[in-house]
């Protein structure tokens, strides 16, 4: 009768083992749940306008934000600009940035791959084996001489780790977040640098612009400079009113050669964002009259923005590859189920082994449940101490989201305004130069304070110039910060 029970009791002993084993896969980490979206339905404090203020200028059209407007995956071509569109697509191709996020997202995901294939199916191995031997029968208290051979072996073996606690799954998980990761990281690369693009080209408009305005200015010094040195020479004015006169049109002068170093740098900086060598040359003249001002900019809630951003998703995948890992540590608590099975032939001969060879066969079996290693809960600490700074991280990322286009959406209402008022200060400065101009030619008015008018008339067109571009840089941030890549 007590042979009889034997198998009773294994029976028993193993539905226990697998029901300690099934609670151990639920205790291996909740599945990964989104992070709740924003509960804020607006970026700023008070509202903001839902038209900007315009101006009767290049660039000065009133704008309106539009709650769910439909955003192009190319946002940039909303500026108008047929050249930057083509830069854009070159750097897209050539870009080593990209490039390299491309090869690690590769990596990412062939690692995935690799950790798949190992632990989702059995390892099957092959083996052949030879060896040469002398044996003594007196080792086994037998006479005789001593004998040497050779011995053969073939065998097939297979084994496999029965995931009863779920590690392996949650480490697959894991893998499979980081390479989520790394494409979201792609997509936000891709968002950057046509950002950075963009940017740079208003930025070289920009200065274009402002050169011709400071070149102006300088003429206009140098006249007066001119007329000034005349007056003296004829005893009608000191020398200090010319060498005041000199001061001013050299510190004006010196503005030349920083505005045309920082457009030179600027166009390096397009060169090597769309993949080429500085020295290569062929970036487009940008001019603000290259551009357009987009008549509608979008506005997506907070709530969506999360799941849209590549930056938020990127880092709500490390949260997640935390969460995987979290589990990893915790299945590592409970029972290993091990399998192991091998089938082949061992012979004397190597033209035996699979003829008239041995067959030999082994099929094994383990379970092993740690019982005393400090490290593992440790272990498991450290994992939940991770995932809570990856937690810490992603409120930290969405917060930063947030803020930043709280700032560009000020930034809209506010250049929009100051734009205005550049506007106004231009016409007024324009129409102030014209009336001099015809009291001159009625002779009511100074040749002098026609040039004085005149750069005063241009440094605001300097300034006129930097607001303009402004207004390009906000919607192109907006546009980029609410394009989901």
């Amino acid at each position: 009768m007590g042979h009889a029970k034997t198998p009773h009791g294994l029976l028993s002993r193993l539905a226990a083992s697998l029901l300690t084993a099934g609670l151990a896969g639920c205790a291996a980490g909740p599945d990964f749940q989104h992070p709740a979206a924003p509960e804020t339905a607006r970026y700023t404090a008070t509202p903001v306008a839902g038209q900007t203020a315009s101006a009767p200028t290049q660039l000065g059209e009133a704008q309106r934000l539009v709650e769910g407007l439909p955003i192009e995956a190319q946002w940039w071509r909303s500026l108008g600009s047929s050249a930057l569109d083509g830069l854009i697509d070159e750097a897209f191709q050539a870009s080593p940035t990209l490039a390299a996020a491309r090869a690690t997202l590769h990596q990412a995901q062939e690692l995935h791959a690799a950790q798949a294939g190992s632990t989702q199916y059995p390892q099957v191995d092959a083996g052949l084996g030879a060896q040469r031997q002398r044996m003594s029968p007196s080792s086994q208290g037998l006479s005789g001489d001593a004998r040497q051979f050779g011995l053969y072996n073939a065998s097939v073996g297979v084994h496999y780790n029965l995931d009863l606690a779920g590690g392996n799954r949650r480490a697959l998980e894991a893998l499979a977040a980081r390479a989520d990761f790394r494409r979201f990281e792609l997509d936000a690369s891709r968002l950057t640098l046509a950002g950075n693009i963009a940017a740079a080209a208003i930025a070289r408009a920009r200065l274009a612009g402002q050169m011709e305005a400071t070149a102006a200015i300088v003429r206009a010094q140098d006249e007066q400079l001119r007329l000034a040195r005349e007056r003296v020479r004829i005893g009608q004015a000191s020398p200090d009113e010319a060498l005041s006169l000199q001061a001013q049109a050299e510190q004006t002068r010196a503005e030349l050669p920083a505005q045309r170093k920082q457009l030179q740098q600027t166009e390096h900086l397009l060169a090597v964002l769309a993949g080429r060598a500085p020295g290569t040359g062929g970036i487009p003249a940008f001019a603000l009259s290259d551009f357009t001002l987009p008549a509608e900019l979008p506005l997506v809630v907070p709530s969506q923005l999360v799941r849209r951003r590549p930056d938020i998703q990127a880092s709500e995948a490390l949260l997640h590859a935390a969460g995987a890992d979290y589990g990893v540590a915790v299945a590592k608590l409970y029972p290993q189920l091990n399998l192991s099975a091998s089938l082949g032939s061992q012979a004397l001969t190597a033209g035996a082994l699979f003829g008239g060879g041995s067959a030999v066969w082994s099929v094994v079996g383990q379970l092993t449940q740690p019982l005393f290693n400090p490290g593992l809960p440790a272990e498991k600490r450290a994992a939940l101490a991770a995932f809570d700074a990856a937690a810490a991280n992603y409120r930290s990322v969405v917060l930063e989201s947030l803020r930043s286009v709280a700032d560009i959406l000020r930034a809209v209402e506010n250049d929009a305004q100051a734009l205005a008022a550049f506007a106004a200060a231009d016409d007024a400065a324009q129409g102030s130069l014209q009336s001099l101009e015809r009291q001159y030619r009625l002779g009511a008015s100074s040749y002098v304070q026609v040039l004085i008018a005149l750069q005063q008339a241009q440094r605001i067109r300097n300034d006129l110039i930097g607001a303009q571009s402004q207004r390009l840089m906000d919607s192109a941030a907006l546009l980029q910060s609410m394009s989901g890549g």
